[in-house]
C-alpha cells in the first residue's frame, strides 16, 4: 500500500517536476519564476530573468540540460545541470516532451499549435484547435496530446499529420497524459473528474473517480504497472490499475500538480503549497 516517505519543504510553489540527466529532481516554481533542483538533501533555486513568466512544465532533454515552458512569459526555456539558462519566444507554451525522434515537442496552448524543435534548432508547427495541453510520446512512435477545450485526444505523426479523437463525455477538459504499460495512453479529465484510456486505434474508456470534483491533473506510469495521478482539488494522489480499480492516498499541504518517478522507483509529487512529497508505491 502506498505511503508517504518524506516531505521536502521548498521556498516557493512547485508545479512541474521531473528527473534530470543528473538524476536529481528538477521542478518549476510557478509563482516565483524560478527553477528548483533537489538532490542529496539539498534544495537549490535558479531564479529566471525576468521572473514573471510562470514556469510550468519541465522535462529532461539532451546535452545535460532540461527544457521548461513559461506559459505567462511566452518563452521556452532551457537550463543546464550547471544552472545556465537560455530561452526563446513562444506563444503561450505549456506542455513539452522529447519525442522518439530526439526532437523537443511542445504545445502552444493559446495559439492552438504544436511545435517541434529539431536538434539542429529548426522549428516546425502544426495547428491543433482547442487549447492543446500536455503531450507525451506514444508506444507507436507518434506524439499524443490532450486538447483541453477541444475535449479530445490528438495524435501527431513525425510528419505532422494530426488525428483527433473526441471524448465521449462533454466538457471533460483533459490535461495530463502518459503512455501506460498496456500499449495505450492514459489521461486525466479535470472537468469530468475521471481518468481516461485510449487505445492506439482510438477506442476510449473513461473511469469516473469517487469524487468527481477532485480535479485530476497530472498522470504518470508507476513502477508497479499502474497509473498514478494528482487530484488538485481533493489533495490526494490517486492510483488506477489497468482494470480500472482506483485507490487514493491523502497528501499533506494543498494543490498537488506535477509528479514523476525517480530512478529508485519512488513517486514525487509537486505541491503548490510549498513542498515535494516522496511516496513509496
Amino acid at each position: 500500500m502506498a505511503e508517504i516517505v518524506q516531505v521536502i519543504d521548498v521556498p516557493g510553489a512547485p508545479y512541474g517536476i521531473t528527473v534530470g540527466p543528473d538524476e536529481a529532481l528538477w521542478f518549476t516554481l510557478v509563482a516565483q519564476g524560478a527553477i528548483g533542483r533537489f538532490a542529496a538533501g539539498l534544495v537549490q533555486v535558479h531564479p529566471l530573468e525576468p521572473s514573471d513568466g510562470q514556469p510550468t512544465v519541465i522535462v529532461a532533454g539532451s546535452g545535460n540540460a532540461l527544457w521548461f515552458t513559461e506559459f505567462q512569459g511566452g518563452r521556452l526555456g532551457r537550463i543546464t545541470v550547471d544552472g545556465v539558462v537560455t530561452s526563446m519566444s513562444m506563444d503561450g507554451p505549456y506542455g513539452a516532451c522529447v519525442g522518439p525522434d530526439g526532437a523537443l515537442w511542445f504545445t502552444e496552448l493559446q495559439a492552438g499549435r504544436v511545435g517541434r524543435l529539431a536538434p539542429d534548432g529548426t522549428i516546425t508547427r502544426v495547428e491543433v484547435d482547442g487549447m492543446p495541453s500536455m503531450i507525451t510520446p506514444g508506444p507507436d512512435g507518434a506524439l499524443w496530446l490532450t486538447v483541453n477545450q477541444g475535449n479530445a485526444i490528438a495524435r501527431i505523426d513525425n510528419d505532422l499529420a494530426v488525428r483527433v479523437h473526441p471524448l465521449p463525455t462533454a466538457a471533460a477538459a483533459p490535461v495530463g497524459i502518459t503512455a501506460g504499460p498496456d500499449d495505450a495512453l492514459w489521461f486525466t479529465e479535470i472537468g469530468a473528474g475521471a481518468i481516461g484510456r485510449i487505445d492506439l486505434d482510438g477506442t476510449i474508456a473513461e473511469f469516473t473517480l469517487p469524487d468527481t470534483a477532485a480535479r485530476p491533473h497530472a498522470i504518470v506510469a508507476g513502477p508497479d504497472g499502474a497509473l498514478w495521478f494528482t487530484e488538485w482539488a481533493s489533495c490526494r494522489l490517486g492510483r488506477i490499475a489497468t482494470d480500472g480499480t482506483i485507490t487514493h492516498l491523502d497528501l499533506p499541504g494543498a494543490e498537488p500538480h506535477g509528479l514523476t518517478v525517480d530512478p529508485a522507483g519512488y513517486l514525487w509529487v509537486a505541491m503548490e503549497s510549498g513542498a515535494l512529497v516522496q511516496v513509496s508505491p
